[in-house]
C-alpha cells in the first residue's frame, strides 16, 4: 500500500471542468422523468483487486454537486474484489450528474495505478532497490492525474516535461554539430544543477555517452540481454555514474528480467496505457 497524503488535493476547476465535459447544460432524462428532487445514494466498490486512484477527485466532483461523502477510500490503498470505494449521498439530480463521470476518473486512474503497481512488484522481487519511473507520455490532457496514479503505484516520476530536466536524444544532435561531449558541456553550463541524461539506441552510443560524461545512460528498446551485457561492460566513474535505464517497452512482463540484468532504473510509458479496472456502482433510492 501506498498513501498519498503528500498529493494535492484536485483544484476546484479542474473538477468543474471534468463535470462540464458530462452534465454539459444538465441532464435531460433526470428531468423528464422529473425524479430530481428524490433523496438517493450511491456506492463504488472494486470488481476485482486493484490499487485505488482518482478516488479524491471522484468524491470532490459529487461534493461539489451537492452530495454527502459518507465513505472515502484512499489514492494508493489496495482494494479487494467487492471492498467499497466511495459512498455518497444526496438528491437523484446530484447523484445522476456526478456517476459517470466519478467512475471513469476513478476507473482510469486505478488502471494506470495497478499496472504501475505490478510493474513495481515485479522488478523489486528480482532487484529490491530498483527504481521505476515513468515518463511524460501521459494521455493527453490527462498527465497531472496520471502521473498521481503512477505514484500510487508505487512508481516515480522519470520527467514532469520538457522543462524540468535535461535529457539528450539522438533527434537533438541531428542539429548540433559538435558532438557529444560538446552537448554534455552546453547543457551542464546553462543548467548546471541538473543531471545529464543521453538516450541511446546501441552499444556504441553508450560509450559515446559514457565518455562525453554523461550521468545517467537512457537505453532505448534494448533487450534485457543486451542490457545486462552493458551494465556488465560499461565503465563508470567513480561517483557509481553514469546511472543505466532501460527504457522503451517496459511492462509488467519483462520488468523482471530487466532488472536482473542490472540497470539503475527502468523508465516506463506503459501504465499510462493501462486497461481501465472496472468499479461497480450501485445508485439506489434512499
Amino acid at each position: 500500500m501506498n498513501q498519498l497524503p503528500f498529493w494535492p488535493l484536485p483544484a476546484e476547476s479542474d473538477l468543474l471542468r471534468l463535470l462540464e465535459d458530462d452534465v454539459g447544460f444538465g441532464d435531460l432524462t433526470t428531468r423528464a422523468l422529473g425524479i430530481g428532487h428524490m433523496p438517493g445514494r450511491i456506492s463504488f466498490s472494486a470488481r476485482a483487486p486493484m490499487r485505488l486512484c482518482g478516488v479524491e477527485e471522484a468524491a470532490g466532483m459529487l461534493a461539489l454537486l451537492g452530495a454527502e461523502i459518507g465513505f472515502s477510500a484512499a489514492s494508493g490503498m489496495d482494494a479487494e474484489g467487492g471492498e467499497l470505494i466511495l459512498s455518497v449521498t444526496g438528491p437523484a439530480s446530484v447523484l445522476h450528474a456526478g456517476w459517470k463521470m466519478a467512475q471513469l476518473v476513478m476507473e482510469f486512474a486505478s488502471g494506470v495505478a495497478s499496472e504501475a503497481a505490478d510493474i513495481v512488484a515485479a522488478a523489486r522481487a528480482v532487484a529490491p532497490n530498483i527504481a521505476v519511473m515513468v515518463t511524460r507520455k501521459s494521455v493527453p490532457f490527462a498527465r497531472t492525474l496520471s502521473l498521481k496514479a503512477a505514484l500510487a503505484g508505487g512508481a516515480e516520476i522519470h520527467r514532469l516535461g520538457l522543462h524540468d530536466s535535461v535529457l539528450i536524444f539522438p533527434e537533438h544532435m541531428a542539429f548540433f554539430e559538435d558532438g557529444l561531449a560538446g552537448a554534455v558541456m552546453a547543457a551542464r553550463r546553462v543548467a548546471p544543477e541538473r543531471a545529464v541524461m543521453v538516450e541511446v539506441t546501441d552499444e556504441a552510443g553508450a560509450l559515446a555517452a559514457s565518455m562525453a560524461g554523461a550521468d545517467v545512460i537512457q537505453l532505448e528498446k534494448f533487450t534485457p540481454e543486451a542490457a545486462a551485457a552493458l551494465a556488465r561492460t560499461l565503465p563508470k566513474r567513480s561517483d557509481g555514474r553514469p546511472f543505466i535505464g532501460a527504457a522503451g517497452g517496459v511492462t509488467a512482463k519483462n520488468a523482471a528480467a530487466y532488472a536482473a540484468a542490472g540497470v539503475d532504473t527502468l523508465v516506463t510509458s506503459s501504465p499510462f496505457m493501462a486497461k481501465p479496472r472496472d468499479i461497480k456502482v450501485v445508485l439506489e433510492k434512499a
